[in-house]
């Protein structure tokens, strides 16, 4: 039976940039990345609306997004033939001055030292010409975020991975786990393996992996998340439009690909599956772009869903429970996955491997006990 160190469940953004820390922190390193589907990255990192923002998400997220930048502007050698972020910029606008929204997105750009541009509803018109003028009551400019290449950044970690050694299995679904004290007994269609530690980076059926292998879970929520793409609006140059984020998440739109990019930011509670975009999503979606910009739509020309998963605090799982130290959960990264992945799997690596957080993610503030699963299993 073929032995590994490390086997993790799951090449989605989250798997797969992991397998890439560890191969380059030890090349050779007998590593297994086992993906149920055919393809990596099928549910929730090929559906991406590919943004880099350092304001989206909360605290922790904040904190990770920050320290990813780095690495996406000046990734390693081969690690793209492109640049993985372009210039786009977001901007944050409110239906209310003084609203809770506004403070927190001002609240992260003091916290992760970002530039946060206040402007004024006209001045946001200037951006982004199409913005009604009446729900429009108060803007920040984020000038420093970004568009990701998303295939780019995956395909990149995956390569990097094998590159180092990681063995890489599609159509390859987890079937069942057993842990004898020290090893993991892991059956794939093509027959069971052995190995020392188990990491659970299976995105949406992450709940569903710890159960099989007899593991607590932690409350994992997959939530849909609706996308679709509108005709630009007839006489306006979009190319140089920065996304528009309604600050209280009820909707954002950006230009792609000559296109708009609009999603209702919808949070529908869903089990594990192969996401599909609701009609009814659609609808809203229009509806609420509309109340705020004058967008036309004759046609969707496309529509598409996604599965985010999160905890109940909105922050990222990641480390092994108190009772399993054999078992190693990577998951619940909600939308935010690709944008922290760098960071994030930095902090996987680490703790897997010493224990402990890289010292400039400790430095920032978060802590073990931020990400432990434990705090999900309450007293």
């Amino acid at each position: 039976m073929q032995e590994f160190d490390i086997a993790i469940i799951g090449a989605g953004i989250g798997g797969a940039s992991l397998a890439a820390m560890l191969a380059d922190a030890a090349p050779g390193r007998p590593v297994l990345l086992a993906e149920r589907e055919s393809f990596p990255g099928y549910h929730t990192t090929g559906r991406s609306a590919a943004l880099y923002s350092v304001l989206y998400g909360n605290a922790t997220v904040c904190v990770l997004t920050a320290a990813s930048r780095a690495f996406f502007n000046d990734p390693p050698p081969g690690f793209s033939e492109h640049p993985l972020l372009t210039p786009r910029g977001v901007l944050y606008v409110a239906a209310e001055v003084g609203s809770d929204a506004v403070r927190e997105v001002r609240e992260s750009a003091a916290r992760t030292g970002t530039r946060a541009l206040p402007l004024t509803p006209q001045e946001a018109r200037e951006m982004v010409p199409i913005l009604h003028p009446g729900p429009l009551r108060e803007a920040l400019l984020e000038p420093d975020a970004m568009d990701m290449d998303v295939h780019g950044i995956h395909q990149g970690f995956l390569r990097r991975a094998k590159a180092g050694g990681v063995d890489l299995r599609s159509d390859a679904p987890l079937l069942a786990a057993s842990w004898d004290g020290s090893t993991w007994t892991l059956t794939f269609p093509d027959g069971p393996v052995r190995a020392r530690k188990l990491v659970n980076a299976a995105g949406a059926w992450a709940d569903e992996v710890a159960r099989m292998a007899g593991v607590p879970t932690v409350g994992l929520m997959p939530l849909r998340r609706t996308a679709m793409m509108l005709d630009p609006p007839p006489g306006f140059d979009i190319h140089r439009w920065p996304a528009v984020i309604d600050a209280a998440g009820s909707f954002y739109f950006k230009p792609d690909a000559g296109m708009i990019l609009a999603s209702p930011a919808d949070e529908t509670p869903s089990p594990p599956c192969d996401a599909q975009a609701d009609e009814w999503d659609i609808a809203v979606c229009i509806d609420r772009v509309q109340n705020a910009a004058d967008l036309p739509v004759r046609r969707v020309s496309r529509s598409w869903a996604g599965l985010r998963s999160f905890v109940a605090d909105r922050s990222p799982v990641v480390g092994p429970p108190a009772l399993h130290p054999g078992f190693f959960w990577f998951a619940a990264q909600g939308g935010y996955g690709i944008q922290m992945a760098p960071a994030l799997a930095r902090v996987g690596a680490s703790l897997l491997d010493h224990g402990v957080l890289p010292p400039d993610i400790a430095d920032a503030g978060v802590t073990v006990a931020d990400l432990s699963p434990d705090r999900c299993y309450g007293d």
